[in-house]
């Protein structure tokens, strides 16, 4: 374990210096992949892509 904790250990002490995390992509990543489950019977591939550019605008339109 020593020497697998010794390979990571940049990456692991990087996280202390840069404390980025990857939660809102995920969550982004996941709420894609629901409208895709529910955009099943979308006839129109147009519709399917304003919907989600509604879903992104809506979330950045209260900031700044």
């Amino acid at each position: 374990m020593a020497r697998t904790l010794e390979g990571y250990r940049t990456g692991i002490l990087n996280r202390y210096d840069y404390p980025i995390s990857s939660g809102p992509l995920e969550g982004i990543n996941n709420k894609i992949g629901a409208m895709q489950r529910m955009a099943y019977g979308y006839k129109d591939k147009d519709y399917f892509i304003a919907k989600l550019y509604a879903l992104h605008l809506a979330r950045f339109a209260l900031i700044g």
